[in-house]
């Protein structure tokens, strides 16, 4: 199944905070004193969209998905409208610091030199900085330099952060929604002290998951497709008294991409490959069994562009009654 989604990204300048911008792969909306263009990211996932998933964290802690970036921004005449708004609006706050007044007044006589370039209006746009609503502040706006001519076609070698394949690639891996993991545990009902209790997932519930992100602006086109690969599931019993089965807790995905092994009737004694073995009861209680997906992330993009992106993880938890055995006296 595919589903498509879009995102129009505002501008990093806090004067273009919370405007709305038009349809169209490039458009611009007058919304109070702003006046911008964007060039609009989309989104379309395929994959499992059962229900009950989520987005998966990164197991890397260093590693988060771009903060900002530089992307087509505004057509000339827009360009030239917005800094003339955005300094009218600063000079008729009182609030508004005068050496921040100065600096916009130098800037936008800087623009004006070049006329904003509106006679080169249908050969470039004016690009600048776009925020990634998610991250953090200080990561937001990390992309600080001042908006820049760009001609049709191309794309600034000179400038850190330029929106490219592996830019779209890290949103992209934001956007990821994988399946639940909610395991199927036999035998029915409580599972029994020091007997296995066995835990599965049927492969169509466990599949592979891709979001492609695409950015289209005149002369411009980018996309990255990031992956999501089911590789393993891990169990915690949710107590340390039990045994894990494997030891290690993690369970391999098998070659029809299900994960553990069904129960059938007369295997209570067995071994399963996946599950585990509790050593006390739960009382009046349960314990809380934690199953966590471990997923393998890697992008393909323009231009045969491509690598891999840390793993990720999402996981459910689920409650478990465990019973003493009980037996009779004869």
């Amino acid at each position: 199944m595919t589903t498509g989604i879009s995102l129009v990204l505002a501008a990093a300048s806090p004067a273009l905070a919370g405007t709305e911008f038009g349809d169209g792969n490039v458009s611009g909306k007058k919304d109070g004193d702003t006046v911008a263009a964007v060039a609009k990211i989309t989104y379309t996932s395929t994959g499992n969209n059962k229900g009950g998933g989520g987005p998966v964290a990164s197991v890397d802690t260093n590693w988060t998905p771009p903060g900002c970036w530089y992307a087509p921004e505004w057509k000339a005449t827009e360009f030239q409208e917005y800094r003339q708004r955005l300094y009218f609006g600063a000079r008729h706050d009182p609030d508004a610091p005068r050496d921040v007044l100065g600096d916009m007044s130098d800037q936008n006589q800087a623009y004006a030199k070049d006329g904003y370039n509106i006679d080169k209006e249908k050969d470039g746009m004016w690009w600048g900085a776009q925020q990634n609503p998610n991250a953090s502040m200080a990561e937001q706006f990390k992309c600080d330099r001042e908006p820049f001519w760009v001609e049709n076609g191309e794309t600034p070698e000179d400038v850190p952060q330029v929106i490219d394949p592996e830019i779209l690639a890290g949103l992209a891996y934001e956007q990821i929604k994988v399946p639940g993991t909610k395991v199927t545990l036999a035998p029915d009902g409580p599972s029994k002290v020091n007997l296995p209790t066995w835990a599965w997932l049927d492969k169509g519930d466990f599949s592979p998951v891709s979001v492609t992100a695409s950015l289209d602006a005149p002369g411009l086109h980018i996309e990255a497709t990031t992956t999501a690969k089911p590789v393993a599931l891990s169990i915690k019993p949710g107590t340390e008294d039990a045994v894990r089965i494997p030891a290690s807790g993690k369970c391999e995905l098998n070659d029809d991409g299900s994960i553990g092994e069904p129960y059938a009737k007369g295997k209570s004694k067995e071994q399963p490959p996946c599950g585990v073995t509790y050593q006390r009861s739960s009382g009046n209680g349960t314990f809380n069994l934690q199953a966590t997906a471990t997923w393998d992330i890697t992008w393909t993009g323009t231009d045969g562009a491509g690598g891999d992106l840390p793993d990720g993880e999402y996981g459910n938890d689920q409650p478990v009654t465990v019973e003493e055995v009980q037996s009779v006296n004869r």
